[in-house]
């Protein structure tokens, strides 16, 4: 996973991990999008530690951590905050990122 920058913010599109350093449940949101980012072998989701983005908390109404934002034609698309599991990360790839799917 690759930290957010202010330039990667301001693209059209974007997929966030939105987490807190001490969150248990944060780290096993983690675990499962390191997973799926180890299987493609590429980088699929930014991270960012609400800690340090409070007026970008606020701004998109960000209620709990963990958190996967999905920002879509410069607007946001979905917010999920129950992980649940991998198959479920996926559903939402299929989506949003079916790139991801084509074979070479």
């Amino acid at each position: 996973m690759q930290e957010i920058t202010n330039e990667v913010l301001e693209q059209d599109s974007y997929i966030l991990y939105i987490y807190t350093p001490f969150c248990g449940t944060c780290h096993v949101a983690r675990t499962m999008l390191t997973k799926i980012e180890s299987v493609h072998k590429e980088t699929i989701f930014y991270q960012m530690n609400a800690s340090l983005y409070a007026e970008f908390m606020q701004e998109h109404k960000i209620e709990s951590v963990p958190c996967l934002l999905i920002k879509e034609g410069n607007e946001v698309k979905e917010k999920i905050y129950a992980f649940r599991s991998i198959a479920n990360i996926y559903s939402y790839l299929t989506e949003y990122k079916p790139d991801l799917f084509v074979k070479s």
